[in-house]
């Protein structure tokens, strides 16, 4: 299934939540899809547990992994 169909489907389901559940069922709708789609990429091996809890490199605003050595920070 290509990812325009599964959008469709996911466009079509929050439109029904929407039109006959109101805000309250729309936003239950987009949180618990949201979650499925993080546990089905869990289920792929797509993402790891640690890449929500792993803290991130601060050191370059590049964000290319390369912090500052000591020499840098005398400066």
């Amino acid at each position: 299934m290509s990812m325009a169909v599964v959008g469709l489907l996911a466009g079509m389901a929050l439109g029904f939540a929407g039109y006959f559940g109101g805000f309250g069922a729309f936003l239950l709708v987009a949180a618990l899809g949201a979650v499925g789609f993080v546990v089905g990429r869990f289920l792929d091996g797509d993402l790891d547990p640690g890449d929500f809890f792993r803290p991130r490199d601060r050191g370059s605003p590049r964000g290319d992994g390369r912090g500052r050595d000591r020499d840098d920070r005398r400066r």
